[in-house]
């Protein structure tokens, strides 16, 4: 079955339409004010897809939900362009969405707060914050929401689903905030930049976190320890040191980890990628990091310095093979006991034994340690005591 194009002049409703709503689906009850609506919608229950993609198979109810297709996933074509800045768009909706960004325009206005919204749908959302009604259910958990934007969000905690894909490299994301960002890793745009150095980054976001590498905040502190972190991601990593969980598990040999980019590394042992290329020779490398060590050797950059000699070295491996050449030297020497040691931190701790000074201290109990390794230890302790005891209650 097919249907003729609705010309844009159908746009323009009369109220007297809208008030007869004449055409009702004798499926699903539902009314509209125009019959090929009515139609198009008719082929949801049908299944009906009458408009099929040339070029990957798939096919769609309406002819311009395939032409929105075409353009996304097959030309990349935004024939839709802004006057006012560089941006382009796939379909015409979308453009005069875009528009009100620069006007500032929310014409829907909210009769109790007078708050305004530039879509009917966001403002009849809002309308539950007021009745303090939330009807979206999450079916799996029964949470609810005020809006179907954030059950929508929340539902890709369950399934980890990432509907919003990137044309150009494949990779998928939970939200279309996220996949914007990524999309100006192809472009090589980096709209926010560091007032302090020359980086830029494709978020404000990362911005952020980079600003605290020039402030040294660490605004992240560990309340079982108290380390500190600059990104609240790299506390969570930290808190499975202390409860030893590792979610991230190898289909093929089944080894846990306690962070995603541990198990994708882990992966290319059984795939044998080597996605990290070196620009000077051939060679390719599984980790970035030790792409990073094997440019060393071009550089001839050597950054890991022996504190005992001065020597240098360009892999850290090789630093701490080098101190076994300096076991039997041991030039630190306490001057109280004559005990020595290889390195002058460790002298510096062994003092403490003497001074009997304890500078940390476990604030979960009266214990007090010399060094933070063993009170870091020692915490732990305690962090396994609370584990069991969230188990059995």
């Amino acid at each position: 079955m097919s249907t003729k194009a609705i010309s844009s002049t159908d746009n323009s409703i009369t109220n007297s339409e809208i008030k007869k709503k004449p055409f009702e689906c004798d499926v699903c009850g539902k009314i509209f004010i125009r019959k090929p609506y009515l139609t198009l919608h008719y082929r949801t229950h049908t299944g009906e897809k009458n408009y099929v993609c040339e070029v990957c198979g798939k096919a769609f109810y309406q002819k311009s939900t395939l032409t929105h297709h075409c353009r996304r996933a097959h030309t990349n074509e935004k024939p839709f362009a802004c006057d006012m800045c560089p941006k382009e768009f796939w379909d015409q909706s979308e453009l005069k969405m875009h528009y009100r960004i620069h006007t500032n325009k929310k014409p829907h206005d909210c009769n109790v707060c007078g708050k305004a919204f530039s879509k009917k749908s966001y403002l009849n959302d809002h309308y539950n914050t007021h009745t303090n009604d939330k009807p979206y259910a999450c079916d799996i958990c029964l949470k609810t929401f005020f809006s179907r934007k954030n059950l929508t969000k929340h539902y890709s905690i369950h399934n980890n689903n990432k509907p919003h894909t990137c044309d150009t490299c494949g990779k998928a994301f939970s939200q279309t905030s996220y996949l914007r960002v990524h999309l100006r890793t192809h472009k090589n745009e980096r709209p926010f930049a560091c007032n302090m150095c020359d980086k830029a980054y494709t978020c404000k976001a990362y911005l952020t976190e980079h600003y605290r590498t020039h402030t040294n905040e660490k605004p992240f502190q560990c309340d079982l320890c108290e380390k500190s972190f600059s990104r609240k991601s790299n506390l969570n990593v930290h808190y499975r040191t202390h409860t030893g969980e590792k979610p991230y598990q190898c289909s093929v040999c089944l080894k846990s980890f306690s962070q995603p980019s541990q198990l994708i590394c882990h992966n290319r042992l059984h795939t044998n990628e080597k996605p990290y290329h070196c620009d000077l020779c051939d060679k390719s490398f599984s980790r970035k990091g030790y792409l990073n060590s094997h440019s060393r050797t071009h550089t001839k950059e050597k950054p890991f310095a022996c504190d005992v000699c001065g020597h240098t070295f360009s892999q850290k491996g090789h630093l701490n093979d080098h101190y076994v050449s300096h076991m039997d030297e041991k030039p630190f020497q306490c001057d109280l006991c004559g005990r020595s040691f290889l390195r002058k931190r460790q002298l510096n701790e062994h003092k403490r034994i003497h001074a009997d000074e304890k500078p940390f201290p476990c604030d979960l109990c009266s214990k007090s340690f010399y060094r933070k390794y063993s009170m870091q230890k020692h915490r732990r302790t305690h962090a396994s005591e609370q584990l069991q005891e969230s188990e059995s209650n």
